[in-house]
């Protein structure tokens, strides 16, 4: 599977789109490569929330990986998103090219970071990286693999079971300039947490608020207004993350004066008179002469 990310991840193709490697290969030579932002704890959390469930290909049985490759330091929290993927058991494996932080890059990845943290100055040498990438990798999951089998780490994984683990019908109300609410129906499994991610539909720093999993509803503030906001309710298990919920809404634009007014014209003055804005505390007047007319 594989996502892009900017400042709004896309996933290009799940775990279960390709069966050969030959389709794969197809798929990298037809890939385009998408520029802009680095939002990398956005991209890990687009990865849990859309690429690592059920619907997506992902399997139970199989071992979990995933290799962020970026070339710049992140613009949003990626150590946090980085957390909850490997307390689920996710190991990350972290590659830098040109201007990657390598302190972030050590941050995020799994231990032991020799084998999972690789830094190169500009990317024809990833090439440089293949071999012994593929080598590690490989190993990892076998060792994973054999000590599960041999009982010495079983975990108690749940199968994700949609309303089981994944809570329902999020809704957003009272919406204002500044602030909204959002209330969700729980899973029948309460969750251990949820983490509450939010930002701008159209770019823009995520922020994340962590809940515990008794609570099914938060007051959002210090919005922006007039702005469109994408929000994401994860729910968080021991070893799972159910399916996020997500929706959609536009903070209300600032109230505006109304009812402008001219009076006592004179040679060289004038007085406005307006019906006062709800929540202003000052006003800009902009006074402009007509195109053919004298300065402003």
């Amino acid at each position: 599977g594989l996502s892009q990310y900017s400042s709004d991840p896309r996933t290009e193709w799940d775990l279960s789109a390709y069966s050969t490697r030959e389709q794969v290969l197809e798929a990298v030579r037809n890939l385009r490569y998408k520029g802009g932002n680095t939002f990398t704890g956005l991209a890990l959390t687009h990865v849990l929330e859309q690429n690592l469930k059920p619907d997506a290909g992902a399997r139970l049985e199989a071992e979990k990986l995933v290799i962020l490759l970026t070339d710049g330091k992140s613009q949003d929290d990626a150590n946090l998103a980085a957390q909850t993927l490997k307390n689920l058991g996710i190991e990350i494996f972290a590659i830098g090219v040109k201007n990657a932080d390598e302190a972030e890059l050590r941050q995020v990845a799994s231990e032991p970071l020799e084998l999972t943290v690789y830094n190169v100055l500009d990317f024809p040498l990833l090439s440089s990286l293949v071999g012994k990438l593929t080598r590690v990798l490989c190993t990892r999951i076998k060792e994973r693999s054999h000590k599960e089998t041999t009982g010495s780490t079983v975990k108690d994984t749940p199968v994700n079971t949609g309303a089981q683990l994944s809570p329902t019908d999020l809704k957003i109300s009272a919406v204002t300039s500044k602030s909204m609410h959002l209330a969700w129906s729980p899973p029948l499994r309460p969750p251990k947490k949820y983490r509450v991610v939010y930002f701008p539909s159209k770019g823009g720093t995520p922020k994340e608020v962590v809940l515990e999993g008794a609570v099914s509803s938060l007051q959002l503030s210090n919005l922006t207004s007039h702005t469109e906001y994408v929000v994401s309710v994860i729910p968080v298990y021991d070893t799972a993350a159910g399916d996020g919920l997500r929706g959609v809404t536009s903070t209300l634009p600032l109230s505006s004066p109304r009812s402008l007014r001219v009076s006592e014209l004179s040679h060289n003055s004038l007085r406005l008179s307006w019906k006062a804005a709800q929540g202003a505390t000052h006003y800009l007047v902009l006074c402009s002469a007509a195109p053919d007319g004298a300065e402003d």
